[in-house]
């Protein structure tokens, strides 16, 4: 006998060993042993979850003649001659490749003759989308009032293509992807069943790639058997499927979060250096990332990735980082991963998107500048002078240390390069793993205002370097005896008022005072300058000054500049370019006595 893969050799060939369709497979008993069986059924849903195989089992269901708990018996005439490929009373059609108006009139005719061997005559229509208008319009009467002993079975991964007409004539079952618990243990079962040893780690890659199919779940596991001498290993798995491995991949990511550019590149280049591709490697830091995001905001996000100890332990010590920096590191490969497609060489945008998540500062969208304020909030907070590297592009601390290999250590403080140079107190401490933090059983906002309640005391104000971007947040910089926030009333105090000054000290009062994250993203896109007395905002954009002039939004912006001493203010909306009027000016004056409207 021929070999068979694994998806054809242990398909099921009853209803109970279907995996993870339970709410299908009761329906279907109850119909078989009350014998109400209808004439046509419409299996849906994604590929590989037991569509095809289930069709089959009903088919030879409702012929048995004792059915055993919904399932054919096996053992009777009927089982017998429907076990064979070419019996005549189960029809699979292939919808994909007899698309056309002939074939649904030939099936139209032959759906006529009773059954040679069972009751029912069945036919399986996979892939039924692919039919023709006209393929659908021919069979359309035929499915509604079949023969009695005719009954249809359609299948589809798309149901959305089925005209209505069709769906309204079915009872439609819709299949489920399949947990990745329950396909470890189909998995392990048939690998005990053909005597093959196994890691766990090796079985839980197989299922996460098999990606909610068993199909796919028993194809990659089929090779993966055939590639592996031995005991099946983790090792073997990630050469099959050209994935990079687990805790490489997690100190890419460590090194993302702790803003090591150097760390990052030279760990990817570890990976790239193992033949992996820039495609397969950005899905698996996208995966990892993902898995990080669910440690940290879960409490039960063991039960919920379903991994080994060890790597849960891993991915548990990295979501210890700022949450800020997880969701933005998420968004940049994200787009990183769409902008692949049409690039020339894969591997820049892969280490474009590292140099993006590890160097905030050369970013200028909101989330960067959030994260930067934050930073610089929380060393003014701890008594630390506030340092602004010199250079756009600064050295990563070389002091950060590299994630354990699995062998080695476990990954205790991954985050301990990325920290100022002072060293924490425990307060610190304390707020750092209350932010953003799920594993504290606290879900904290991002806009929360993460300050601790007691600031540290400070036997000197530290003194700022000067340099233009510490000018901006001079007047955010927190004071030990301020009753209001200082970014308000620092500015008020020096009497000497900038436009810069101003800007900072409204977008931090929007931050953290009114914690109004709309007014605040509309307010970042102002520029703030200083005409005599009078401040004016200016902004090229007509939709943010039509939003900041709104009654309620301009109510909260006077209170904010009030309290910052500013009461004389103008938001202004200013043109990119007076070439449209100079145009028009220009065919008035050269046409004059002419009546010109513009629209």
């Amino acid at each position: 006998m021929a070999y068979l893969a694994f998806y054809r050799m242990f398909r099921p060939d009853t209803l109970d060993k279907v995996v993870r369709q339970e709410h299908i497979v009761k329906i279907l008993k109850n119909q078989i042993e009350s014998g109400k069986i209808g004439h046509a059924y419409l299996f849906c849903g994604p590929r590989g979850t037991g569509k095809t195989s289930v069709a089959k089992i009903f088919a030879r269901a409702i012929n048995c003649e004792h059915p055993v708990n919904g399932s054919p018996c096996g053992k009777c005439p009927a089982c017998l001659a429907l076990s064979s490929g070419g019996n005549l009373d189960i029809s699979e059609i292939d919808a994909a490749s007899n698309n056309g108006v002939d074939e649904m009139r030939d099936l139209r005719e032959k759906v006529q003759y009773p059954p040679v061997a069972g009751r029912y005559k069945v036919y399986i229509i996979d892939e039924v989308h692919m039919l023709t208008a006209s393929a659908f319009n021919a069979v359309l009467k035929t499915l509604e009032e079949p023969p009695a002993h005719a009954v249809f079975i359609l299948a589809t991964t798309e149901p959305q293509k089925i005209p209505a007409t069709i769906l309204s004539r079915c009872m439609r079952f819709d299949f489920k992807l399949i947990p990745q618990r329950d396909l470890e243990g189909l998995l392990k079962g048939i690998l005990q069943k053909i005597g093959k040893e196994y890691e766990e780690e090796a079985v839980a890659a197989i299922a996460r790639a098999g990606a909610g199919s068993a199909r796919d779940t028993l194809s990659i596991a089929d090779m993966c058997v055939s590639y592996s001498s031995g005991k099946l290993t983790y090792s073997d798995v990630n050469a099959v499927l050209d994935s990079a491995d687990f805790y490489k991949i997690a100190e890419v990511v460590r090194m993302l979060l702790c803003d090591n550019s150097g760390g990052a590149l030279s760990s990817a280049e570890e990976v790239f250096s193992g033949g992996k591709s820039a495609g397969v490697f950005i899905k698996d830091i996208l995966s990892f990332l993902n898995n990080v995001a669910v440690a940290k905001m879960c409490k039960n996000a063991k039960q919920i990735l379903n991994l080994p100890d060890e790597m849960f332990s891993a991915i548990s010590d990295i979501a210890q980082a700022d949450g800020h920096k997880i969701l933005r590191a998420t968004e940049i490969f994200v787009k990183a991963e769409g902008d692949m497609r049409y690039a020339a060489d894969a591997r820049v945008v892969l280490e474009t998107a590292i140099l993006r998540c590890t160097l905030p500062q050369a970013d200028y969208n909101i989330d960067s500048l959030i994260a930067r304020v934050s930073a610089l909030e929380k060393k003014l907070e701890n008594g630390v002078a506030a340092s602004v590297p010199q250079t756009a592009y600064a050295k990563p601390a070389e002091s950060a240390p590299s994630v354990a290999s699995k062998e080695g250590s476990s990954f205790a403080k991954p985050f301990a390069g990325g920290a100022p140079t002072a060293k924490p107190t425990a307060q610190t401490d304390e707020v750092q793993s209350d932010m953003f933090s799920g594993r504290t059983g606290k879900a904290t906002a991002f806009w929360a205002d993460t300050a601790p309640q007691k600031k540290p005391s400070v036997a000197a104000k530290p003194a700022l370097k000067e340099s233009a971007e510490e000018d901006v947040f001079a007047s955010s910089a927190p004071s030990a005896s301020a009753s209001r926030p200082a970014s308000v009333q620092g500015g008020a105090q020096s009497g000497s008022l900038t436009g810069k000054s101003v800007h900072a000290a409204l977008l931090r009062a929007l931050r953290t005072t009114h914690k109004n994250a709309v007014l605040f993203t509309l307010c970042s896109d102002l520029t703030c300058v200083q005409e005599g007395g009078k401040f004016v905002f200016n902004t090229e954009n007509e939709t943010v000054n039509r939003a900041i002039t709104r009654p309620d939004n301009a109510k909260i912006l006077s209170e904010v500049l009030a309290g910052a001493g500013v009461t004389d203010y103008e938001v202004r909306l200013v043109k990119k370019d007076d070439g449209y009027k100079k145009a028009i000016d220009a065919l008035k004056a050269n046409f004059g006595g002419t009546d010109i409207d513009i629209k």
